[in-house]
């Protein structure tokens, strides 16, 4: 008996249901596959129309923010989440408003709150495993994301003075460089030839999703949680280097404490940090960084 699959259930029920013009129809068929993958990409997998729930609806919200999507384009995408929900009869388990769902709010910082974290290395060595460890220190050394880390080939991403990210590799699929700036970032990636010179952080015969799991359960077994807390630290050492100052996040002055002066030099520091994290926006890295 097959599996039950979120894709063949949206197209089953945007063909039982025509509402809409022939480009709001395309327009709702281009939206929910791409949630549809994206949903599988979290490791939501063997879902149908019937079986989404509030928590893959904020797990897609999440996802959405961190990409740095303008609050339109959330606001669109939700629009067409609630349409399967209408036609699945099952709106009710919804809150009515955006709102409650944290969207159209203007991103909020608590700058008392610090995510950011460095890596054990007294974790980080008894952990056997030299893929998944070389995983962790290229998150840890270039902010990058678990799913990046896992897919990173160093025969294609390393670039002279910097690491090329394919969007293969990215959340929305957005290519990207970060740059090569100190021995601990070299250390990593030549950990990383070492091991897969010509493959990736995912052993062969391995898929992503065995890989994965391989690596959620080897961290946890090490100590090693809350990971995405490395991306926090490499914006926040980013922010130093860039400006001088500690981000708000991290003790260093709030926005309404910097000079003219210090807020241009903010700003363009956040527009870099932005763009290395994979963000288009600079108003993302106030999770990271604080205001």
């Amino acid at each position: 008996m097959a599996k039950p699959s979120l894709r063949h259930g949206l197209v089953l029920l945007m063909r039982r249901n025509t509402d809409g013009s022939y480009a709001s129809q395309a327009a709702r068929s281009n939206i929910l596959i791409q949630i549809e993958k994206q949903l599988k990409g979290g490791g939501y997998r063997h879902l149908t129309p019937h079986t989404l729930k509030l928590k893959h609806v904020k797990f897609l919200i999440e996802h959405w923010q961190s990409q740095g999507l303008s609050i339109g384009t959330i606001k669109n995408r939700m629009a067409h989440v609630r349409w399967v929900f209408e036609k699945t009869g099952r709106e009710h388990l919804l809150p009515k408003s955006n709102e409650e769902l944290g969207i159209g709010k203007r991103v909020f910082s608590d700058n008392t709150i610090n995510k950011a974290k460095t890596l054990d290395v007294e974790k980080l060595n008894t952990i056997s495993d030299p893929y998944i460890k070389t995983a962790l220190e290229l998150q840890s050394a270039f902010g990058l994301r678990r799913e990046e880390a896992l897919k990173f080939s160093p025969s294609i991403a390393i670039k002279d003075d910097r690491i090329f990210l394919k969007g293969s590799w990215t959340k929305g699929g957005k290519e990207r460089e970060v740059p090569i700036r100190n021995e601990y970032q070299k250390r990593a990636l030549e950990h990383a030839i070492a091991i897969a010179p010509k493959g990736s952080m995912i052993p062969a015969g391995k898929s992503y999703i065995q890989q994965l799991k391989h690596y959620e359960s080897t961290c946890k077994q090490a100590g090693l949680c809350k990971n995405h807390g490395l991306r926090h630290q490499y914006a926040q050492t980013r922010y130093i280097e860039l400006t001088g100052m500690k981000a708000p996040k991290a003790g260093g002055l709030t926005s309404r404490e910097l000079s003219v002066n210090q807020k241009m030099v903010d700003k363009e520091a956040r527009l870099i940090i932005s763009k290395e994290l994979g963000h288009e926006r600079e108003e993302v890295t106030v999770i990271y960084l604080g205001r």
